[in-house]
């Protein structure tokens, strides 16, 4: 950032978004499975960021959780989900041999993400940031919890996926 007049910036934004902006993105792709609206949501978080005052050192945590917490909203709303990934497979490079293949693909994800949509918060955010490659402790540290209960948020999550999954399949 250059140094402008508008004293509502962080000095350190800069530097943290450089540092985070990736992984920020991939916890919202995670969710969302769309890089684009993965994009757009680091952007809206790191806007809330810039306009917060949470300590450098709390950043990266504080990040990831908005991340998932955005995404999660996005995904629960359902705006223009279908419509993105309509989109993104029409404007794939390359032929696609099997157009079945395709849909099916684009089927099951859809499946995928009205489960998580369904967790608990608390879960449903546990599982993403685990499955972004965040620790355990990394994790306890962005929810607030004991790293001794991540794995158990998770398995628990993991369960209830299954669960939502197989009760959204036998409904089909």
């Amino acid at each position: 950032m250059s140094g402008s007049v508008r004293g509502a910036v962080r000095a350190d934004l800069d530097e943290i978004f450089r540092r985070d902006y990736q992984q920020v993105v991939g916890v919202a792709a995670r969710v969302l499975g769309s890089r684009d609206q993965a994009e757009d949501v680091a952007q809206d978080v790191f806007l809330s960021f810039s306009r917060s005052s949470v300590p450098a050192g709390d950043a990266r945590g504080w990040l990831f959780v908005a991340a998932a917490h955005t995404a999660l909203n996005l995904l629960r709303s359902g705006r223009r989900r279908a419509s993105r990934e309509e989109t993104v497979a029409a404007t794939q490079d390359g032929v696609v041999s099997d157009v079945a293949e395709v849909v099916v693909t684009l089927e099951e994800r859809s499946h995928v993400r009205a489960a998580l949509a369904q967790l608990p918060r608390k879960q449903a955010m546990a599982l993403v940031l685990r499955h972004s490659g965040l620790s355990y402790a990394d994790v306890a540290a962005a929810l607030d919890m004991s790293p001794g209960s991540v794995g158990t948020t998770v398995r628990r999550a993991e369960s209830a996926l299954r669960k939502e999954l197989n009760r959204h399949g036998s409904s089909d």
